[in-house]
């Protein structure tokens, strides 16, 4: 995990009697533990090297002994674990979700383009609430759909970006090219989650902060892979919200199995 939450007043409270070398030791503990979502060593000596304080090898044992608990697999937080299994229940919900939402809108172009293809003798006449063809008029949406969706929050989304996934580039310019990627994502997830009766901005929220925990389980999207030249890619936001690349992000062509 590249991020969880952090409540400073549960953590004050409990740890209000360290000094300022076994807060920062117990911090550092809880940093390597959610990174690697696994107990640490049982080795003091090899914890400490792993959270830069080799020279204070006695203290993190103190503090391991004091926070975590020793058993055969090495020093596990039963907190933590908690969260782990949250955060992974949820990214498994997420893939799901948007494994389906992908297969939906696929079937929806193959009905689409397959209308197309065999046009019969009933299609409706045109009304005034159509495109009429050499005209500039817009078409209706069918019973008002689109004007129920909520409307694009980029700034919500840009900060949810920078706040789980705080490694990649930071979004410094934002112009109509990206906003009308996010555009057409956002109303792609809002169509999808209103079938299943979700509507709402909180929703939407929920989701796009789900889909970035996604994001940050991925070495090679976090820049954790060493390409051929040495350079490891690193996505953006550009790069995760244009159309292909979003759809092979949600079907996991990023993640190791």
């Amino acid at each position: 995990m590249h991020y969880y939450q952090f409540n400073i007043g549960d953590y004050a409270s409990h740890t209000r009697h360290l000094d300022l070398l076994e807060d920062l030791a117990y911090r550092r503990l809880l940093d390597l533990y959610y990174l690697h979502e696994r107990p640490l060593s049982v080795d003091a000596t090899t914890v400490a090297k792993q959270i830069g304080m080799r020279d204070h090898a006695a203290l993190v044992r103190d503090v391991l002994n004091e926070f975590f608990e020793l058993n055969d697999d090495g020093y596990k937080s039963a907190r933590a674990d908690r969260e782990i299994e949250h955060f992974r229940s949820k990214i498994a919900q997420a893939s799901r979700a948007g494994k389906a939402s992908a297969e939906r809108r696929s079937n929806a172009r193959l009905t689409e383009r397959s209308t197309e293809a065999q046009p019969t003798n009933n299609q409706e006449p045109i009304t005034n609430n159509q495109v009429i063809e050499g005209t500039n008029v817009p078409s209706c949406p069918p019973n008002g759909e689109r004007k129920a969706l909520p409307e694009c929050d980029h700034q919500e989304v840009i900060r949810l970006y920078h706040e789980v996934c705080p490694t990649l580039p930071r979004v410094e310019v934002w112009n109509d090219t990206r906003a009308g990627y996010l555009r057409q994502r956002w109303r792609e997830v809002a169509t999808d989650l209103a079938k299943q009766n979700k509507v709402g901005k909180d929703y939407l929220i929920e989701w796009w902060f789900d889909f970035f925990k996604f994001v940050s389980m991925s070495d090679f999207l976090m820049g954790k892979v060493s390409s051929r030249t040495g350079k490891p890619f690193v996505a953006d936001l550009e790069w995760l919200i244009k159309p292909t690349n979003f759809a092979k992000v949600i079907e996991s062509r990023y993640h190791r199995k």
